[in-house]
């Protein structure tokens, strides 16, 4: 069933996305890199909230919400605050301009040395530390989920992970390569969805299994009366935690300005906006999303079925 599950949905989005955007022109370095500047607020808050949601993060997340309880909060919470920034401040200027790229950015504002000097800094980035992290952990979550030591047959833990981390990149450089940026949104947008329907049916049923006849009412009051430590937002006594109270202030608001301001990665789906108005509520959209953060993806989503295992192990 899981193996079934997971290729129809792979299916079905990969059709629904076929449909919705065989139209579109992608010929063009518009139509390739920004979707022909036609992008609308609901495609732009899906695309946003699906790339930064990739496995590095949820699997990350995943550990850190089990080793430090509901403090791992503040990365979700924080966000929220520059993306309004983001809405108000630096989109305005980048849509004016006209840019494709960040850098490009950097070229008008001060020359072509410095724009060489940040594609420079952008690409080693990508290619040395995000996306091998997102392929291994990517790999290592389909590796467990579908069970592929049995299925393939291959016994060897780093050749079946060579195998699918070339699967995954494959897969992923294929359908960017003939859609562009607009079929990526729109798929991130459909996997978005699924991603969390699936979430919160994750939780509910973890907390109903703990809940016993209770329910998941009687889960959830296990869940936070058993550990309360663990439901401090601001990083209980005991508890050695990864996001102190203090740092929330200086290195949190500093990564979260940079993650979702300048980062190309992020902040090319809201430069493919067919206006600014549209980018801005795609923007503040997924703000709102990020508020809710905390619920389905620190607590309910990965970070709950981790404490009920934790629970249940204590």
């Amino acid at each position: 069933m899981t193996i079934l599950s997971f290729l129809f949905f792979t299916l079905f989005a990969a059709g629904l996305t076929w449909y919705l955007t065989r139209n579109y022109e992608n010929k063009s370095s518009d139509g390739f890199f920004l979707g022909g500047r036609s992008l609308t607020f609901p495609i732009i808050a899906g695309s946003l909230l699906l790339t930064n949601l990739s496995t590095e993060q949820m699997v990350g997340l995943n550990g850190s919400a089990y080793k430090n309880g509901l403090a791992v909060m503040a990365w979700e919470v924080i966000a929220v605050l520059a993306l309004v920034l983001m809405a108000a401040y630096f989109l305005p200027k980048f849509l004016r301009s006209g840019i494709t790229t960040v850098p490009q950015f950097l070229e008008q504002r001060f020359d072509r040395r410095t724009q060489t000097l940040a594609n420079s800094i952008f690409l080693a980035a990508y290619a040395l530390l995000l996306i091998p992290i997102v392929l291994y952990s990517g790999a290592k979550g389909l590796i467990n989920m579908m069970d592929l030591h049995q299925l393939t047959g291959i016994e060897s833990e780093f050749t079946l992970l060579t195998i699918t981390c070339i699967g995954i990149g494959l897969a992923g450089m294929m359908y960017s390569r003939f859609g562009g940026l607009r079929t990526l949104a729109v798929l991130d947008t459909i996997n978005g969805i699924g991603l969390l329907v699936g979430g919160f049916m994750i939780a509910a049923f973890a907390l109903y299994v703990l809940g016993g006849d209770g329910g998941i009412l009687a889960g959830w009051e296990t869940l936070s009366t058993v550990h309360p430590e663990r439901m401090d937002s601001t990083g209980a006594e005991g508890l050695d935690s990864e996001v102190p109270f203090s740092t929330i202030f200086t290195g949190v608001a500093l990564l979260n300005l940079f993650y979702w301001c300048t980062n190309q990665q992020i902040i090319q789906r809201t430069l493919g906006a067919s206006s600014l108005a549209e980018g801005q509520k795609g923007v503040l959209l997924t703000g709102a999303l990020k508020l809710l953060g905390p619920i389905y993806l620190v607590l309910l989503r990965f970070g709950g079925v981790s404490l009920v295992l934790w629970t249940r192990g204590k």
